[in-house]
């Protein structure tokens, strides 16, 4: 900083002449006033110093479409399709050329200005119960990975299972100006779809379904039904069920599954093998330790997702039994982790990257929509499940 310059503010300028001050006038002011007004004048070069420094080194150019035309030798509609994300990349010469230049030039699209002129953002909303599930999580990140092929950007939020919280959690989307919703939230008596097609807010249902609304959901039946057929086909004749809450409508339907299964095969559904619960890990253990408790119990369990299943594993061992050999396990949503466990899990699968791609597929692309898109599901066998011991 120029003393020169800084010794025009007068305040300042007693800083640069505190040598030659008058004992008497030094006396005048107190040392810890005059520390504190040193220590001001010092903030006040240093805020001076960095004021210079920016006016020093001025802000970058924004390099716009127009710069990387005029730069590739081509007209700014050119660019425009060649860089758009949401339209299908091309591969000829000329497009590679327009995307090394804006590269080199250092190119970033104006989002708010693209929004602006097409009168959308962009971006997707995503709402999930919560991130802590695999399954939830799994989703987003392949509703990410669909919606970034199509030039969009999905963001999430969370509402464990509060209508309230789903409610609010919708509307803070909704006001930062997200193009649409992707919804795992769905409850059978949830009144907040029916409030968004009243609305005319684009959404779409995944993993879950109130019938109405667009959805993008697994054949879950088709899914259920595989699991106790499996276990029926080994031999089982005792097939307990731990089969989620009432108010989903895959846990619903993965039970439909089984009861038709168990039906087809002539077998008694004992109701004390059977029960409802939530999805977690702490549930499944809970339940799993009641029906395993008893003193007549089934030799096979059907759980009507992973986390549950996981949790009547601990049970199994709390109760001194080995998965595999005493008792018979079925899973569903094959996560990575049940492969990997000591007995690893049999598991249903139904590919989350279809449902991900369906759903972002239906919400950006309604004039196409059927309502219902359905992915099928298939059985991976590991060893968790066995035949009966006689």
């Amino acid at each position: 900083m120029n003393p020169a310059k800084l010794s025009t503010i007068p305040f300042v300028r007693a800083r640069f002449d505190v040598r030659s001050f008058h004992p008497t006038v030094c006396t005048m002011v107190s040392l810890a006033r005059a520390t504190r007004i040193f220590t001001r004048i010092d903030e006040l070069e240093q805020q001076m110093d960095q004021e210079s420094e920016l006016n020093d080194f001025p802000e970058k150019k924004l390099v716009t479409m127009r710069d990387v035309a005029r730069a590739a030798g081509v007209s700014v509609s050119t660019v425009s399709r060649v860089l758009d994300e949401r339209l299908p990349t091309s591969r000829s010469a000329s497009a590679d050329k327009i995307r090394q230049v804006a590269r080199e030039l250092g190119y970033r699209r104006d989002y708010v200005a693209s929004s602006l002129r097409r009168g959308d953002t962009g971006t997707l909303g995503v709402l999930v119960p919560r991130l802590t599930d695999a399954v939830t999580a799994m989703l987003f990140e392949e509703i990410a990975r669909a919606a970034a092929r199509r030039g969009y950007f999905a963001i999430v939020a969370t509402c464990g299972d509060s209508k309230e919280q789903e409610k609010n959690a919708v509307e803070s989307l909704l006001d930062r100006r997200v193009d649409g919703l992707i919804m795992s939230t769905c409850r059978l008596d949830d009144p907040l779809p029916q409030a968004l097609r009243e609305r005319d807010v684009p959404h779409v249902l995944a993993l879950r379904t109130d019938g109405f609304s667009p959805s993008s959901v697994g054949d879950d039946e088709l899914g259920g039904y595989l699991a106790t057929r499996h276990l029926i086909d080994l031999g089982h004749r005792d097939i307990g069920l731990i089969g989620g809450p009432d108010f989903a409508s895959n846990a619903l339907n993965r039970r439909k599954g089984f009861e038709r299964a168990m039906q087809e095969a002539g077998l008694r559904i004992e109701a004390e093998w059977c029960c409802h619960s939530d999805f977690n890990i702490a549930s499944g253990e809970q339940q799993g330790m009641k029906i395993l408790s008893q003193p007549h119990r089934p030799s096979a369990l059907f759980a009507v997702n992973d986390e549950l299943a996981i949790g009547v594993l601990a049970a199994a061992h709390q109760q001194g039994l080995v998965i595999g050999e005493d008792l018979s396990l079925v899973g569903y949503n094959d996560i990575p982790l049940v492969s990997r466990l000591p007995v690893a899990l049999t598991s249903v699968r139904t590919p989350l990257e279809h449902i991900a791609s369906n759903a972002v597929d239906m919400l950006l692309n309604p004039e196409v929509n059927n309502n219902m898109r359905i992915t099928t599901p298939s059985l991976i066998p590991r060893k968790s499940t066995s035949s009966p011991r006689q």
